[in-house]
């Protein structure tokens, strides 16, 4: 779960700053303090962690452990179909993130054609004669 800060809007909070601890994250989150170590141990949530290795979790990480909790407690989900629920989410999110890279390039590519197609059109351009240039027969 790689966390950027590139491309953030300074107006707006960022999501993704650790500023909860342990207990205050539980408690947010509507869970014990060791489910979140067991959530850690399962890979589905990564608190960062200070130089003293207290975790820290962000706005983000409360919405996730949310989230696990309502597949887990409303939708009856075991642990390992939120890992695979989770792992689809990212799969998905990944293949958006390409197929709009493939259609960006499909658009740069048409623009391409339309230019050489008009750079060829003007090379061929029939250029209409005058009067004087009419050959007769």
């Amino acid at each position: 779960m790689p966390r950027s800060n590139r491309g953030a809007d300074p107006t707006k909070p960022n999501r993704n700053r650790p500023v909860y601890m342990i207990g205050i994250a539980a408690e947010l989150a509507g869970v014990h303090p060791q489910t979140l170590r067991i959530y850690e141990r399962k890979n589905l949530v990564e608190p960062q962690r200070t130089g003293g290795n207290t975790r820290l979790y962000s706005e983000a990480d409360i919405e996730r452990l949310q989230f696990i909790q309502q597949l887990t407690q409303d939708e009856g989900i075991n642990l390992a179909g939120v890992v695979r629920i989770i792992e689809l989410g990212n799969e998905r999110e990944r293949l958006k993130a390409e197929v709009e890279e493939v259609r960006e390039e499909l658009r740069e590519l048409k623009r391409q054609i339309l230019r050489d197609e008009l750079m060829a059109a003007r090379r061929t351009a029939i250029v209409p004669l005058g009067p004087t240039d009419i050959r007769r027969t």
